[in-house]
């Protein structure tokens, strides 16, 4: 008898968690002075813990705010994977940075990380002047599961009109979790996503098959793009999810949407974690820059 997508997740968080968040030697960023201090933040799925990063200390108004949500599949719960590339981005783009410890399937599917995701931002937006920052300037983004939930937190804040991110960073991300992922192509022999991951981190985060078409799991699908806010789709040439963030660039641009499109070569899923590191150096440096013009006071 297959093995429950559930007890599969499980297999994934104690057998390969440790492996999954990885981070090349040489993109830890050594040289970036680390100042950081945590945070709780109450929502309707319960607590989260976020770790905030926070920019060298400059004259001037408060810093915005990057709202960060790690990738993992939606089954890895290690939100310390992005720290060399939170440290970076607070450190030249200038702006706090939000690393967001969300609750991770099969223990808590969706909808909670999404609930999670976007009480947390709301609440950063809410509550920037007691902590120092600029709460009115906002970005949201993560890579993978993180820049997914970062989509549905945009959709969410559009939706409700509570408050508007600047920017949102989709960096290859899984954006159709109806299309069986074998039919999906991966242009290298061995890819890092393989469809038995795939579909494992798919049924344990969302179980109900009648849930995934959901604009808030998979907004490659939605046709109700308009106002959402700029995008910054980075993908990687080789990656299954390649041709998913190629199309969701595409349709939020047809839908008036600002958006800057790159494709980095010869590279696969992960690699601003992993690299190769000239590739992965550059990317999370286009982030930066991307953040720092889109946050600018004004």
């Amino acid at each position: 008898m297959p093995l429950s997508p559930r007890v599969q997740a499980r297999a994934v968080q104690l057998l390969l968690g440790g492996t999954m968040s990885r981070v090349h030697p040489d993109l830890r960023f050594s040289d970036v002075p680390k100042n950081t201090r945590t945070l709780r933040v109450e929502t309707g799925a319960g607590p989260v813990a976020c770790t905030v990063y926070l920019p060298p200390v400059v004259a001037g108004p408060p810093a915005p705010v990057y709202v960060n949500f790690h990738g993992g599949g939606f089954v890895v719960a290690r939100a310390e994977q992005d720290d060399h590339l939170c440290r970076r981005i607070a450190a030249t783009a200038g702006c706090v940075v939000v690393n967001v410890d969300y609750a991770v399937a099969p223990q808590h599917p969706f909808p909670a990380a999404v609930t999670q995701a976007y009480d947390v931002t709301a609440w950063v937006a809410a509550n920037g002047g007691e902590h120092g920052w600029d709460g009115s300037r906002l970005a949201v983004g993560g890579h993978s599961a993180g820049a997914n939930l970062a989509a549905a937190v945009c959709r969410t804040a559009r939706d409700r009109g509570a408050f508007s991110p600047r920017l949102q960073i989709i960096d290859s991300a899984p954006l159709d979790m109806v299309t069986d992922p074998a039919a999906k192509t991966a242009r290298t022999a061995k890819p890092l996503l393989t469809p038995w991951l795939m579909r494992a981190f798919t049924g344990a985060y969302v179980p109900d098959p009648a849930d995934r078409a959901d604009p808030l799991v998979s907004p490659g699908l939605a046709d109700d793009l308009a106002g959402l806010p700029p995008a910054l789709v980075v993908v990687a040439e080789n990656d299954r999810l390649r041709d998913e963030g190629d199309a969701y660039a595409k349709a939020l641009e047809a839908a008036g949407v600002p958006v800057t499109h790159r494709v980095f070569a010869d590279v696969d899923h992960y690699f601003t974690h992993t690299g190769p590191v000239p590739a992965a150096k550059e990317a999370i440096a286009l982030m930066a820059a991307t953040l720092r013009s889109a946050l600018a006071a004004g």
